[in-house]
């Protein structure tokens, strides 16, 4: 068997890049261990909680429900996470769907065990609990 001469670049070519076993990093650097959370820190921070809620939307209206202003409150106590939120009406029919998504999207963080949302009617919804961005895209930023 034949080995394969070094190849070296001809004066009007680009260099060669480095080949993919030169590229794979040092064997410490991909065994590494995530750097561990402490003790006493939550399973889940409230912001990983917040930006699930912003996968959540209301049917009628192509805007999640933190930009919308429905949701007022968000806890993390360990493994278990509450959520206060509202709708734009009492008797919208898309409550419980809008509610139990939510739900679903807490449960998948890691680290969550229990999701409780729950609705509340006070303060009442206003059109001025939505983010400036839901109110340029639905064309109230008068």
């Amino acid at each position: 068997m034949t080995e394969n001469p070094e190849i070296v670049p001809q004066p009007n070519q680009e260099p060669l890049q480095p080949s993919a076993q030169e590229q794979i990093p040092a064997v410490d650097a991909v065994n590494a261990a995530p750097e561990a959370k402490p003790a006493d820190a939550p399973a889940v921070t409230e912001s990983e909680v917040w930006d699930a809620l912003r996968l959540v939307f209301d049917p009628e209206v192509p805007i999640n429900i933190v930009d919308m202003g429905l949701v007022y409150d968000v806890r993390v106590e360990g493994k278990k996470v509450f959520v206060k939120m509202t709708l734009t009406m009492p008797g919208c029919m898309m409550g419980p769907s809008i509610a139990g998504d939510a739900q679903v999207r807490i449960l998948a963080l890691p680290g969550v065990e229990e999701a409780n949302v729950e609705m509340v009617w006070d303060p009442p919804w206003h059109p001025s609990m939505m983010s400036e961005d839901a109110k340029v895209r639905l064309g109230m930023d008068l």
